[in-house]
């Protein structure tokens, strides 16, 4: 039992043994990475540094000082080659060898303790056939001794047959005797586990833990050559980085500072004398007139003088003064921040689109206008182009077939008639396709017209009929609910955003409020036509959602623009959405 304990403290030890090694791995292992990040990040500081060809930052390299830092960079770049190199050893010499020695060392460790197990087991079985001998000769030589015992007793009784008597002696004989075999096995197998034993404890066990012991010794050596190596590594690299270093130190003592000034003056001398000596003005010639000469002089210059003046300098700006735009000249016009805003706004309505689960429709229906607009004006481009790359393929081989025609020898003029019959329907296919996004397109412009108008005629009713305007914003909060449903199907037909505006159009009339809307979140209207509102703000809605996410909402009179729908919540004025609704009609 007291072995079975030294092989658990054994195996407990040779594990440790291992886990330090496996941790010495992993220590050299993170310290590669470290060698390699310091590698990059000093090669990235270095290019980043670098002169940019075709700038001016290669003129400024004729300095010697520009030249020592280009130096510098450049060392610093084999200065990172080195720490590199280091990471490299140290990975193949240490990392590598190691976890191979590892694994071989596992494997010879579970060999040795399975032998040590084997080896206690067998001595164990051994052991237990003794005790079984033993119990089984100690049984028959009781049996042996109760059968002599009912012998003598039947024997010394007259009142017992002869027969009996017989019976009971050879009885005893018998157990006699197989006590007699009994002892005699249980002799043999003593002295057999006797030898088994002085075997076990003299010979197999010992040589065991010899092994185990070598075992150990050499991890142990293994992992001090280990160590050294990890300190070899690094210093098979000073030399070339001492060398790096004095390079730098050389580029440092190249600088000459009265070169690179002589260059400065060479390069911004401007080769003009200095100038001379400024001569004296005399200004006291005009003070030998007369008092009076002088008054009337000065008097007319003043009557004369001072209106000329201010007539020519009233309506004169001096050319660094801009000249302050009145209140509609300074607003931008509301086509430009709206077409601006279109152009900007697909980034967020695509995002939600893609959220909601991939490819959009063929037509581009789930974009706004302008953006389909565009998107179905590049998809026709791009078939136009793939028609023309069909028929020009077309006209090589038809060019091929000519030739064919004309020398045989060259190659089989048929050979050529499906693949031209294929181009054809391949271009009758692009050209099927062409018209389909050419009428989606045509659709799409004349709606963006028929919005233009619509606009039009929004600001010249609100302008003629303030009084309907009035009364939409008195009724502003009679839909609080937000409960709004009817003819949702006719607004969706009209949902596409006007964007095509005149110039002309630039001071319209802001459109009238059709209700009001509460931000349930804050927004930051970052894109050019949005505008940003905080979570429980109050504000007008002047054009509500049509189909593309957005609505479009009023702080003030100078301040308006859209926010997604979703952000906040409308409360829309029947009276006032119906005047709209018959004006979006015209």
């Amino acid at each position: 039992m007291k072995q079975k304990d030294q092989f658990d403290n054994l195996e407990k030890h040779t594990q440790w043994g291992i886990d330090v090694l496996e941790k010495f791995i992993k220590f050299v292992k993170e310290r590669t990475e470290i060698e390699l990040s310091y590698a990059k990040q000093l090669r990235n500081l270095s290019k980043k540094y670098q002169p940019k060809k075709n700038s001016k930052e290669e003129e400024e390299y004729r300095y010697t000082s520009a030249r020592a830092f280009l130096a510098t960079l450049n060392e610093m770049n084999d200065y990172a080659g080195q720490h590199e190199v280091i990471s490299e050893n140290m990975t193949s010499l240490i990392t590598g060898e190691l976890t191979r020695y590892v694994q071989e060392l596992k494997q010879e460790r579970k060999s040795h303790f399975h032998d040590g197990r084997k080896a206690q087991q067998h001595i164990e079985t051994c052991w237990k056939q003794l005790e079984a001998s033993k119990r089984r000769f100690e049984r028959d030589c009781k049996e042996a001794d109760r059968a002599q015992q009912y012998f003598e007793k039947m024997d010394a009784d007259i009142n017992v047959t002869k027969a009996d008597v017989e019976k009971a002696r050879q009885q005893a004989q018998l157990r006699h005797q197989m006590a007699e075999d009994s002892k005699a096995e249980y002799s043999s197998t003593l002295q057999k586990f006797n030898s088994e034993q002085h075997d076990h404890y003299y010979t197999h066990i010992p040589h065991i833990f010899q092994k185990i012991q070598e075992m150990e010794e050499r991890r142990i050596v293994r992992i001090g050559e280990s160590m050294k190596t990890f300190a070899e590594v690094d210093r098979q690299v000073i030399p070339i980085i001492g060398k790096c270093l004095d390079e730098i130190t050389k580029a440092a003592e190249s600088i000459d500072h009265k070169n690179d000034s002589q260059l400065v003056i060479e390069a911004f001398k401007s080769g003009f004398e200095p100038p001379g000596d400024v001569d004296f003005e005399d200004f006291t010639q005009p003070m030998k007139r007369t008092v009076s000469e002088s008054s009337l002089s000065n008097s007319r210059a003043d009557g004369k003088s001072e209106p000329k003046f201010g007539g020519k300098s009233k309506g004169k700006l001096w050319p660094f003064i801009k000249k302050n735009k009145s209140p509609k000249q300074q607003k931008e016009p509301l086509s430009h921040r709206f077409n601006e805003f279109m152009t900007s706004k697909p980034k967020i309505h695509c995002f939600r689109s893609l959220k909601r689960g991939g490819a959009g429709p063929e037509d581009f229906s789930n974009l706004p206008p302008e953006q389909r607009r565009k998107k179905l004006q590049q998809k026709v481009d791009e078939l136009n182009r793939d028609i023309q790359k069909e028929m020009d393929q077309r006209d090589a081989l038809t060019k091929m077939k000519d030739v064919y025609i004309k020398n045989p020898q060259m190659g089989d003029a048929a050979s050529v008639d499906h693949r031209l019959a294929e181009l054809g329907q391949n271009i009758e296919k692009l050209r099927l396709e062409v018209q389909k996004f050419e009428g989606w397109l045509a659709e799409v412009e004349g709606r963006l017209s028929m919005r233009s108008e619509a606009r039009r005629q929004s600001g010249l009713y609100e302008a003629q009929n303030p009084s309907a305007v009035n009364s939409c914003a008195q009724d502003r909060e009679s839909s609080p609910d937000g409960s709004y449903t009817e003819e949702q199907s006719q607004e969706t037909e009209m949902k596409v955003p006007a964007t095509d505006f005149d110039d002309e159009f630039d001071d319209e009339e802001p459109l009238p409020t059709i209700g009001t809307c509460k931000a349930l979140y804050t927004f930051e209207g970052q894109n050019e036509g949005t505008i940003s509102v905080a979570e429980g703000e109050m504000l007008y809605v002047i054009e509500e959602d049509k189909g593309d996410g957005w609505t479009r909402i009023r702080r003030n009179e100078d301040e308006e623009g859209y926010v997604p729908t979703s952000y906040v919540e409308v409360y829309l004025d029947k009276n006032a959405k119906d005047v709209y609704k018959s004006l979006e009609k015209i």
